[in-house]
């Protein structure tokens, strides 16, 4: 096992959810239809842009309680995330980053949307997400896409 050359989704904690989104798509960016409550997702080439309100990222890594003020400074506002084939590899990369000297932030489990996820901190502090997601397949070259 070993980790694949790719970022699959770059991850911005928001503000305001709304203005983020018209401002991304007075951008030239369209917004996925499909997933919207509460999140949004842009295809970008192999790769998506997700933009999702800061406390509900911080409380959904374990570092704030739903407190805006509180989760601006607990939380990255962005994670990189990397999307596994299988639900057992998330657990496999995150025990590969803790023995490299990453954090754990929080471990392999059940997500809300259906998959397998979990975060961790590099060496430096820098946020990631390990996840598989059903919804989101990755081809043989790792390439993501949102579904249609």
């Amino acid at each position: 096992m070993k980790l694949e050359p790719r970022i699959s989704i770059v991850t911005l904690g928001v503000d305001d959810l709304d203005r983020a989104v018209r401002f991304y798509e007075a951008m030239g960016l369209e917004r996925n239809r499909k997933i919207t409550e509460g999140v949004a997702f842009f295809q970008m080439g192999g790769m998506i842009l997700a933009l999702w309100p800061r406390a509900e990222m911080a409380a959904d890594i374990g570092e704030g309680d739903g407190d805006h003020e509180r989760a601006a400074t607990a939380s990255s506002s962005v994670a990189l995330a990397y999307n596994t084939r299988t639900e057992p590899e998330v657990g496999l990369i995150l025990e590969m980053a803790e023995k490299a000297g990453g954090r754990i932030v929080k471990p392999a489990q059940r997500a809300f949307f259906g998959g397998v996820q979990g975060y961790f901190r590099d060496t430096e502090g820098n946020l990631w997400e390990v996840a598989h997601n059903p919804g989101f397949p990755l081809d043989e070259q790792g390439r993501i896409s949102l579904p249609e």
